[in-house]
């Protein structure tokens, strides 16, 4: 239950967040995820992050600090629009994390894991749905016998399905990887959806703003290449200690006649 509410509140988090923000700015503003991974990451698994990549989260920093300021001055930052967006990227990396403890507890099966989360969500928003009043909203909705209906219970539908392949492919690549690889393809993914929005709402922003995006992206790729480096470095360490310690014993036959040669001589 406890990662299904933080699923929950990762979907509730990131729909607030494009709702108040210009989704030009929303890889931005969730561009955090990487900080509160590490953060996480220690405070949870108890590993320490090396100095490298410490200075790589201080470039991203830097860069979300240099876009929200430009942001700022072109008048569409919306406070409650950042809160949201910092609140999902700590969502999306605990949930990432706790995701990676919790598949051993089922026998590592995506689909058990994909399916108790979806399905414990579902009562969570419906209860979400009633605590904030929104039920008087369904009857609003379109019938499913008009053509309006047929066509939005069909998107519905389509969306619903397409969730529930996300969700499991973002638990499949948290199992095959890490959550730190998660995290890196998200921001990757989150950079490309802001230049496809920028190019299609045909939004003009400065060369500061753009700055602080380059400096978000390259922040979080130099992140990723310490820590690949790291991981290989650990992989051969314990390779070479694997090989050490899988040594064969000399045959029985040679002990058994250095032995006698030893007594022989006494």
């Amino acid at each position: 239950m406890p990662l299904s509410s933080v699923f929950f509140t990762m979907v509730v988090f990131n729909n607030l967040c494009l709702k108040y923000l210009d989704v030009a700015f929303y890889f931005v503003a969730r561009s955090l995820t990487t900080i509160f991974n590490v953060v996480l990451t220690y405070l949870i698994l108890r590993k320490k992050t090396c100095c490298k990549a410490i200075a790589c989260c201080g470039v991203i920093i830097a860069g979300y600090i240099t876009s929200v300021l430009q942001e700022n001055g072109l008048g569409t930052l919306s406070p409650l629009g950042l809160f949201y967006g910092l609140s999902a990227s700590f969502s999306v990396s605990l949930f990432s994390i706790l995701t990676s403890k919790r598949l051993p507890y089922i026998g590592g099966s995506v689909w058990r894991l994909t399916f108790y989360n979806n399905l414990n969500a579902s009562v969570l928003f419906i209860a979400g749905i009633a605590v904030t009043g929104e039920l008087t909203e369904l009857q609003h909705l379109p019938h499913a016998f008009s053509y309006l209906g047929l066509f939005f219970w069909s998107m519905m539908l389509v969306s619903g399905v397409f969730g529930f392949a996300i969700s499991y492919v973002t638990t499949w690549q948290i199992q095959v990887t890490s959550p730190l690889t998660h995290n890196i393809s998200g921001t990757a993914k989150a950079a490309a959806q802001t230049i496809l929005a920028t190019i299609i709402s045909l939004h003009f922003r400065s060369v500061l703003w753009w700055l602080g995006n380059c400096m978000v992206v390259a922040g979080s790729v130099a992140y990723a290449y310490v820590r690949h480096k790291l991981a290989l470095k650990e992989h051969q360490h314990q390779q070479g200690t694997s090989t050490d310690g899988d040594q064969e014993a000399p045959p029985f036959e040679t002990v058994a006649i250095e032995k006698d040669n030893s007594s022989g001589e006494h």
